[in-house]
């Protein structure tokens, strides 16, 4: 296996070149080999599950299941049942007994994405069954034992939420046996274009059609674009590419915006203040324009993807003349 392609999780690769995503797979090889608890760390579209997919699939548990859970997408009441099961009768709608996802994962590895999103009395359940993998069915008597690895995943530093009271310092104490950092894609140097050819060949593969390429500038504007959406962004991206652009390919319109006109001459040198101030303000317009396609052109959801306030975001907007309904046809 060469360095691109570190590791196979079915159809899902992990791929990548750069020194932070060698150093990330360096720890990922080392962890899948225990069956201590991992918490796995990193922005939203790091590619989080695979990872995990990768140290479970790589591990002495291999051949058992792997069962993710993303406990932000579970109302607070919900969690314990999903997690442990059910008796029947045991509350409202529970029509028939129902096995929890701990034992769907008995013997193999169970996965809990976003782990920072649970409440405190989901953090006290979820501590409890850590002290010795034992649990009680709601509307059980009987308790019962199984026998799992468990990785979590966040994308907030979770020691921080500790730090401030909102995520129990014991439970982080049990999740947080081996750690893997994932690193943004933005600190990946040269991984987005390797990134983006391997999607672009996987959407050429799933269509059946030829695999489009990328011309210099549009690569030179991968290397340096910010990705706030990381892998899941850029995948999105070429997705959209392939399906909607025109040719053999791809092209991107921040590239084209930043390519020189070859029969104009050479700007006249200037100061080093008006040059930054010109790099600056057309990365800031960049930025946007990318936040917004990603979210074809919600207003809202680009400025959660990029950390800022709505009104702050629309301001930046109107500064640089960005109609976001143009964006969202």
């Amino acid at each position: 296996m060469n360095q691109q392609e570190h590791a196979s999780v079915g159809s899902q690769r992990i791929v990548g070149e750069s020194p932070a995503f060698r150093a990330a797979m360096t720890t990922l090889d080392r962890i899948k080999c225990s069956e201590a608890p991992v918490l796995i760390e990193g922005e939203t579209g790091c590619g989080k599950e695979v990872a995990a997919r990768a140290i479970h699939y790589g591990g002495p548990r291999s051949a058992a299941p792997f069962v993710p859970l993303n406990c932000g997408a579970l109302p607070d009441l919900l969690f314990e049942s999903e997690l442990f099961g059910h008796e029947r009768g045991a509350f409202t709608d529970a029509r028939e007994r129902r096995r929890g996802l701990v034992a769907e994962a008995d013997g193999g590895t169970l996965f809990l994405d976003e782990v920072d999103a649970l409440s405190p009395k989901a953090q006290v359940a979820l501590l409890r069954f850590l002290q010795d993998q034992r649990f009680r069915p709601l509307g059980s008597t009987r308790e019962q034992h199984c026998d799992l690895r468990l990785i979590a995943a966040c994308n907030r530093p979770l020691a921080a939420l500790a730090a401030a009271g909102t995520f129990r310092q014991d439970l982080l104490y049990r999740l947080d046996v081996l750690h893997l950092g994932l690193p943004p894609l933005r600190e990946r140097s040269g991984d987005a274009a390797l990134l983006a050819r391997h999607f672009a060949e996987r959407f050429a593969r799933k269509y059946g059609g030829a695999t489009k390429t990328f011309d210099a500038s549009t690569l030179d504007w991968m290397a340096h674009y910010a990705w706030p959406g990381n892998i899941r962004e850029l995948e999105n991206w070429v997705h959209r590419e392939v399906l909607m652009g025109d040719g053999p390919v791809i092209r991107a319109a921040g590239a084209a915006r930043a390519d020189p006109d070859p029969g104009r001459a050479p700007l006249a040198p200037t100061s080093y203040r008006d040059a930054r101030a010109r790099a600056l303000e057309e990365f800031e317009r960049e930025f946007l324009l990318r936040a917004l396609e990603a979210t074809r052109g919600n207003v809202s959801n680009a400025a959660l993807l990029v950390g800022k306030e709505r009104r702050a975001f629309g301001k930046l907007l109107k500064k640089h003349a960005i109609d976001r309904a143009a964006i969202g046809r």
